[in-house]
């Protein structure tokens, strides 16, 4: 049975209810996640346990705190949000477009987990490492908290922006928007506009531009090979 078409009004007010439903969720997450802030920050820390940090104003630690708390309880609440927004739009799809588009939401989360545990266990250690292997005896490395979280916030966003590259090509592919010819003809202005976009997500430092960059190329000719894949297959399809 077809979904009945909503007047103005009614879309306004589904829209006003899905908006507050994820605001409570995102609220409750984030109350949630400050109940264990220092089991959360244990885990923020473990990546840098060599430097030692300061805070350098008396509201800094604890502002630092809710923004992690809020940071957390919007990826705790993500799946409810998703939902909220997979229910706000379900009636306008046509049903093939509610498939590809439900896939797309949830294994989006997918996708930025595993690129934000690859920043976490791998590129920010390394960028950690790096920086620090900088000091000198007259010059030791201390770090402000909120820098720290600033840093690793801004690396953990990016590779887990970088790593929905391949699913976003899936979609796009799926529904006829590019092909994998397309791909290959403009993969030269792609890696500039990759690298490009690294040094404006990354801190403003080479090595972090550069790891950011490196996975973004490897994700591209790897979205390249899946979107030949999906060709072959739906040609096979109309030719059977």
């Amino acid at each position: 049975m077809e979904d009945k078409q909503l007047t103005l009004v009614e879309h306004l007010s589904e829209l006003r209810k899905r908006i507050i439903i994820i605001f409570i969720a995102i609220i409750l997450g984030a109350v949630a996640s400050y109940k264990y802030i220092d089991i959360i920050i244990e885990y923020m820390v473990k990546p840098a346990q060599k430097l030692e940090f300061i805070y350098l104003s008396p509201p800094e630690l604890f502002m630092a705190y809710i923004k992690i708390a809020i940071v957390v309880g919007i990826i705790i609440s993500s799946p409810i949000s998703l939902m909220q927004i997979w229910l706000f739009v379900k009636p306008g799809l046509k049903k093939n477009e509610r498939k590809y588009l439900l896939l797309a939401l949830y294994l989006g989360i997918v996708f930025f987990l595993v690129g934000s545990v690859f920043a976490y266990f791998t590129i920010i250690p390394i960028t950690i490492e790096f920086f620090t292997q900088l000091s000198v005896e007259q010059i030791a490395p201390l770090f402000s908290f909120d820098s720290y979280l600033s840093f690793i916030s801004s690396l953990l966003f990016s590779f887990g922006l970088v790593f929905e590259l391949p699913l976003l090509i899936i979609l796009l592919t799926q529904l006829n928007l590019i092909t994998a010819n397309t791909l290959k003809k403009y993969r030269k202005i792609v890696i500039l506009i990759i690298f490009i976009i690294a040094a404006i997500l990354t801190p403003p430092d080479v090595v972090s531009q550069v790891l950011l960059a490196l996975p973004m190329v490897f994700l591209y000719e790897l979205s390249i090979w899946i979107s030949a894949w999906i060709g072959r297959r739906k040609k096979q399809r109309n030719n059977s």
